[in-house]
């Protein structure tokens, strides 16, 4: 039986990329995010390149839909094997960290910590049993790197990062990998990334480069394939410009 990554938080930019480049793979590929027409078009355009993809919409906010969103993937799929989980969109933004208060970040957080949380949890015996399986988390450089005015994300991303470096230490010697790639850039062909611009500008803040999303894409095969990092940043030696 081939093997299976299932994208949550599939989009026009990262998230078809990866599923694309693991697909080159024999991949089989699930398809998560909220809107069925978007994810029925990706799910076209891989058929059309030869990879098997199917939808499953779900509100990746909802933490507590994990558990059947996994066993109607296992439903169709008979196993997952990958996750690759990078569910940001234009819904969430950037607050200063002087405006910052608790119902902020407690939107914040089901989707960026307790659901990423839950995924693990539903996989963990399946990939323990199996010996093997790979979680590859998606995030912004503010999870690693604090910025004036544009927190909010930050603070929730690093409470997921320090979460994935405990996970990846422990589970390791189990045949499981736990990695972060971690994006100083926006990304092309993203349905996000002009938001995000706008953002930074207006918070005046860092100019990031533009990745190319395919270029991201390779760098998660590599490191699922690797293994050898807990954390891989895109550019490697982030340099965002911050206007004088």
């Amino acid at each position: 039986m081939s093997k299976v990554i299932a994208v949550f938080g599939a989009g026009t930019g990262l998230g078809v990329s990866v599923a694309r480049r693991f697909g080159r793979e024999g991949f089989r590929v699930a398809l998560v995010a909220r809107r069925k027409d978007r994810l029925d078009a990706l799910v076209e355009v891989l058929a059309g390149e030869g990879i098997e993809a199917v939808a499953f919409p779900a509100d990746l906010s909802q933490p507590a839909g994990v558990p059947a969103l996994v066993e109607a993937i296992h439903d169709r799929f008979g196993r997952i094997d990958v996750v690759e989980y990078g569910p940001i969109s234009g819904d969430q933004g950037f607050t200063p960290a002087a405006e910052l208060d608790a119902a902020t970040l407690g939107g914040l957080t089901p989707l960026l910590l307790l659901t990423p949380v839950e995924v693990v949890r539903a996989l963990l015996p399946e990939w323990t049993e199996r010996g093997e399986g790979t979680f590859l988390l998606a995030q912004g450089y503010s999870a690693a790197q604090p910025m004036p005015r544009l927190s909010g994300l930050g603070p929730v991303m690093a409470a997921t990062r320090n979460y994935l470096y405990s996970l990846n230490a422990e589970l390791a010697d189990k045949g499981i990998y736990a990695g972060a790639l971690t994006i100083a850039s926006l990304i092309a062909r993203s349905e996000v990334s002009a938001a995000a611009q706008a953002a930074f500008e207006s918070a005046d803040g860092p100019h990031f480069p533009v990745a190319d999303p395919d270029d991201l894409a390779e760098l998660c095969w590599d490191m699922h394939t690797k293994r050898d990092r807990v954390e891989q940043f895109h550019p490697e030696s982030p340099t965002p410009q911050t206007p004088a």
